[in-house]
């Protein structure tokens, strides 16, 4: 055989062998996958199902709290608030409101500071008892706080705190540190340890360093963790019950309770305190949403 037909031979094998975009001249458009082609009704009407699933109970909290006492109307009309002035006044919501408060920013404070020490030295430190620690950690999320209602009263007895609104403030801090020391953990393995190396290079402290380069990328990891931390003080029923007994230290889940009597319930108060409780979690969820998605979708990476 000659060199020329050896060389038409191997430019014809190529030429066979080259990928199919490479011949049709440009790259094939991706295949279309039966889901991509689903009628947009598929779509939206599960998902119209579900938000409809979801929004009737809030109007019809809504509708029992703004419509007059005894109407059966399906329509918010005429509008009345004498609910939200009862429950507010005579019912002594606004000390609830305030007690509340008091509980979720504080609890949420400290949660979130303890956990963010407790979150660095599991990121950034190797010692005997981490892996054993974690398990710790994991495993008192199964304890159920109804257990630990009776040695938690003897210890707040002794240290003189029932009745204040201090030993609620610990026990929810206490009881959501393990899940949020985990998370915070989680978030600061995905900020670079070459970053806190280069500040050391540059004169700064450890502490320094981590206030200056770590904490600020840490923002919606912390928002995301202080949020639940804060709607979970707010909602908790179960310590406020046990540990406050006066009127005047209870918060507003003690004190819907007090709106169910015996033989009957006031529904127009019961759906305005309700509506009260609700209004700062929609508040807070709806000025952090997407600092919130961004911190749980950056913990899941490494956590």
């Amino acid at each position: 055989m000659s060199t020329t037909q050896h060389l038409n031979r191997e430019a014809g094998t190529a030429a066979t062998a080259a990928p199919a975009e490479e011949r049709s001249g440009g790259p094939r458009a991706p295949r279309r996958r039966p889901w991509d082609e689903a009628p947009r009704w598929q779509i939206y009407l599960p998902l119209g199902l579900y938000l409809l699933f979801t929004l009737i109970p809030f109007y019809w909290m809504l509708l029992f709290a703004i419509r007059p006492a005894g109407s059966t109307s399906l329509l918010p009309w005429p509008i009345t608030f004498e609910h939200f002035d009862k429950v507010w006044t005579e019912r002594s919501f606004a000390l609830f409101f305030q007690n509340s408060l008091i509980v979720g920013v504080l609890s949420m404070l400290m949660t979130t500071l303890v956990a963010l020490a407790g979150g660095y030295a599991l990121a950034r430190f190797d010692f005997k008892i981490k892996r054993g620690f974690m398990l710790a950690l994991l495993c008192s999320q199964f304890i159920p706080g109804a257990l630990m209602l009776v040695p938690l009263f003897q210890i707040f007895a002794n240290l003189q705190m029932i009745n204040s609104l201090g030993s609620v403030i610990i026990a929810e801090a206490v009881f959501q540190l393990p899940l949020s020391m985990i998370l915070i953990s989680g978030f600061i393995k995905n900020v670079p340890y070459s970053l806190e190396e280069a500040a050391w290079v540059d004169g700064c402290g450890r502490f320094r360093a981590f206030c200056a380069v770590v904490l600020p990328l840490l923002r919606p990891g912390l928002i995301a963790v202080g949020s639940f931390a804060f709607v979970h003080s707010w909602n908790h029923f179960l310590f406020a019950l046990m540990f406050l007994s006066n009127q005047d230290k209870q918060t507003i889940p003690v004190g819907l309770a007090t709106l169910m009597g015996a033989d009957s319930v006031d529904l127009g108060a019961l759906a305005a305190g309700g509506v009260i409780a609700a209004l700062p979690v929609v508040i807070v969820f709806a000025f952090i949403q997407k600092w919130l998605v961004t911190g749980f979708s950056a913990g899941a990476v490494k956590g």
